[in-house]
């Protein structure tokens, strides 16, 4: 596989299908008013993609151990081609929100399978550059987004957003050329197993977002049937014997924290340039984009660096970047907007930087049968941890009604600091066992 064109091409697969989530975060106040729902029902317009977003990579990821990539990419690529197409004919809530659900649907595959297809077809040694191509990528998909989303709402529709993301239609045959052939092997899909992974995130995420717990305990008594079910079914769709690492379990908790404070931050800087700065919604997006922009222009200096200075040592550089910045946001976010511009030029590259090298240890840990659902998993609780994030961000502006917003936004940045530091010491502490373990008696140096 020619690594060199495939990944650039799939990156750019994987840019439309982010930033088809942070383009209809701009243009929801026009939907609501054409199609003639509340606000909180036409939110399901953006949560519904994202849930299903976050579900389907698991899917596909974990299909990836038995299927043809070629196989699922094309199921993929061909769902979400075709609900774009419908849903730039939809002309009321319900069609709507099917178009957005069945475009999840299919937008798993570009993120599930581009991690497998590295950690399957490039070697470790230049594996990293490939992981912080689709890193920057991600980056630049969340910040672009609500340009390209503001820009074609103004002047041609949200239809037109439906038509941005039905482009992915033409990378599929020029995939499937370069895409290398595989076969089939036997098994047995665990639909039970895939139906309770399905449930617990969105039980726990609706309960979150609406606060009720009755969701709460449909999740927990989910979550309780699945630990059951795994440990009576041998081949079931989270195969547990990732679990049984304490690596990869203390990676899952990093994989978590630097989602919850990515989206977290992307979801309050616009509050804050729009509230405290009265900035329009494509001032916002100006004021984001340079920080997307040069975290795509660092992708290939990031890429040597981990592959020349290890996974751990940008990983625990990239965390105390995030950290830092979030303590001047939490100091100064109030004085003005070019604290944001100059804070998130420093954020999202170290946020592209913590995810790529974080995904390459991830790769490096695990056994080849266990990257599919090993990968496939930690982006789950990666996507999991961003949809958690902004939910919760949104709760703890409302309890923080009665105080000014500067005040309001300053309290939630100290949360997300609180989540950076537990993050550094689960860094810390998996570096130093690293070293415990590789300074015993017949085990060679460790490759992080």
């Amino acid at each position: 596989m020619n690594d060199k064109i495939v990944m650039p091409v799939w990156t750019f697969g994987l840019f439309i299908v982010i930033m088809n989530t942070t383009m209809f975060n701009v243009s929801i106040p026009s939907i609501i008013g054409d199609i003639g729902v509340s606000a909180s029902l036409g939110s399901w317009i953006i949560s519904s993609y994202s849930i299903g977003y976050a579900l389907s990579t698991m899917i596909y990821s974990r299909l990836s151990d038995v299927l043809p990539i070629r196989r699922l990419l094309a199921i993929g690529l061909v769902i979400l081609g075709l609900a774009s197409v419908f849903g730039i004919f939809a002309s009321n809530f319900e069609a709507l929100l099917f178009a957005r659900i069945a475009q999840s649907a299919g937008a798993g595959v570009t993120a599930g399978l581009g991690l497998v297809i590295a950690s399957r077809y490039i070697p470790y040694e230049r594996r990293g550059r490939a992981i912080a191509m689709i890193s920057a990528g991600s980056a630049m998909a969340f910040g672009l987004g609500p340009i390209v989303g503001g820009l074609i709402t103004e002047y041609i529709g949200w239809e037109g957003l439906f038509g941005v993301t039905s482009l992915v239609l033409l990378l599929l045959p020029v995939l499937l050329r370069l895409l290398p052939k595989e076969q089939p092997k036997p098994f047995r899909f665990d639909l039970l197993g895939a139906v309770l992974t399905v449930v617990n995130a969105v039980a726990i995420l609706t309960a979150v977002t609406q606060r009720s717990f009755f969701w709460l305990a449909i999740g927990i008594i989910s979550i309780v049937a699945h630990i059951w079910h795994l440990k009576r079914k041998n081949e079931s769709f989270i195969n547990p014997k990732l679990f049984a690492e304490p690596k990869y379990r203390k990676l899952l908790f990093i994989g978590f924290s630097i989602l919850v404070l990515n989206l977290g931050n992307l979801f309050i800087m616009p509050l804050v340039l729009a509230n405290l700065f009265t900035d329009s919604p494509l001032m916002i997006g100006l004021t984001i984009a340079p920080g997307a922009v040069l975290s795509a222009f660092l992708t290939r200096y990031v890429g040597r660096w981990i592959d020349r200075y290890g996974n751990m040592r940008v990983l625990m550089i990239g965390q105390v970047t995030l950290a830092l910045v979030l303590l001047v946001f939490w100091a100064i976010i109030g004085i003005s907007p070019a604290v944001v511009l100059v804070g998130y030029l420093f954020f999202s590259p170290a946020a592209s930087a913590s995810l790529a090298s974080l995904n390459n240890e991830t790769t490096r840990i695990l056994p080849s049968s266990l990257i599919g659902s090993g990968m496939g998993f930690m982006q789950l609780i990666q996507f999991f941890g961003g949809s958690f994030s902004v939910a919760v961000c949104g709760i703890l502006l409302d309890i923080q009604k009665k105080h000014s917003l500067v005040h309001a936004y300053e309290f939630v940045y100290a949360a997300l600091i609180a989540v950076s530091i537990c993050s550094l010491l689960m860094l810390t502490w998996y570096v130093r066992s690293n070293q415990r373990v590789a300074s015993l008696p017949n085990n060679g140096a460790s490759r992080t």
